[in-house]
């Protein structure tokens, strides 16, 4: 594990062709999965029990100069393929951009500094960093992750983030045009001003413990929780802080994030959650891994549920990965098998001196 972990995502888009003065390349990930549970079944998708489905997210990078480039991650995906979507109606394709960014980055020797400008992913928390489904272990996300009445959406925002690493002290701070309890598009109504952002300390090699904060008006008109009688949107708040975890040592690593989450209203009762969970993966050889999480949501609205993840990885070369897991959700008729597939692959690169 790497001393800058919050910084993987802008050094990999960043980095095209290094020692090239301009380039662009363009990478990608393409996943087949199969998803068997109950939950296909209820209404009101009533389905059958079974569902294949694709996803594939492109990540197009042009590098300008030694210190500027575009770029990109472009996600489409059938439906349904995640788990929120099995208890919704309807089939069909989506798409979503998750990263769209103008970068400027420089680098020293104990140090680095990137400035990032239009849409991107919340600076919240960790897991969005292995968003990805060749870099997540597992095959579902954390339960605080997701598209829909999640408190942290894993679509992207419009906004401007400053990344900065020195020695062992990582830090970056995110200024967007939405919530990640709402995310809002540059299209959308509602949209006001919040921020959110990070640190952490590298105490040693393999070893990073890190906080991160947001806060700033979530609701819209058209949100389900904004009732007749209730204050401007604007006037209240949805905040988040948490706390994450990642060791590296050997053949293991584990991850985890403790987080606290406030909903203001005063039609009606403040919403209140927190959630958790700790994950690892051991390699068991150099093609086999074993992976599992564990994680709960407890909340003042609803009752709290648990959920518990293993999951089962083989490389049957260096672009693919083949996954098999089985989730079990706690109170809810949800618990689900899932094998995926996924491969990487680079379509272009072009450098230039």
């Amino acid at each position: 594990m790497k001393r800058a972990v919050l910084l993987l995502w802008c050094l990999r888009t960043v980095a095209v062709a290094q020692e090239a003065s301009s380039g662009f390349e363009l990478r990608g990930t393409l996943t087949e999965a199969v998803n068997v549970s109950p939950a296909l079944e209820a209404s009101p998708r009533s389905g059958a029990r079974v569902a294949g489905g694709f996803r594939s997210v492109l990540y197009p990078t042009w590098k300008l100069s030694g210190h500027w480039s575009v770029s990109g991650a472009v996600q489409l995906y059938s439906r349904p393929y995640f788990i929120e979507e099995f208890a919704t109606q309807g089939y069909g394709a989506n798409g979503d951009i998750l990263n769209a960014q103008l970068n400027y980055s420089r680098f020293w020797k104990r140090g680095s500094l990137v400035v990032r400008l239009g849409q991107m992913p919340s600076a919240f928390g960790s897991f969005l960093l292995r968003y990805d489904d060749a870099v997540n272990p597992l095959i579902f996300a954390p339960m605080q992750y997701g598209y829909y009445y999640k408190p942290v959406s894993t679509n992207s925002m419009t906004g401007a983030q400053v990344d900065a690493v020195i020695g062992r002290l990582d830090a970056r701070a995110q200024f967007a045009n939405s919530n990640p309890a709402n995310r809002r598009s540059v299209f959308d109504r509602d949209q006001y001003p919040n921020w959110a952002g990070g640190a952490g300390i590298t105490i040693r090699q393999g070893f990073r413990i890190g906080a991160s904060a947001y806060r700033g008006p979530y609701l819209d008109r058209h949100y389900a929780f904004y009732f007749p009688g209730e204050a401007k949107p604007r006037d209240l708040a949805g905040s988040g802080y948490g706390i994450d975890v990642q060791w590296g040592r050997g053949h293991w690593n584990v991850t985890g994030e403790l987080q606290r989450f406030q909903m203001d209203y005063r039609a009606i009762r403040t919403f209140r959650q927190h959630t958790g969970y700790a994950e690892a993966r051991r390699v068991l050889h150099p093609r086999w891994y074993a992976a599992a999480r564990a994680g709960y949501v407890r909340a003042s609205a609803f009752p709290g549920t648990d959920a518990y993840e293993m999951v089962a990885g083989y490389r049957p070369n260096r672009f693919q990965l083949l996954k098999a897991g089985y989730q079990v959700q706690r109170g809810r008729a949800a618990n689900t098998f899932a094998v995926q597939f996924v491969t990487r692959f680079k379509a272009i690169s072009i450098a230039r001196d």
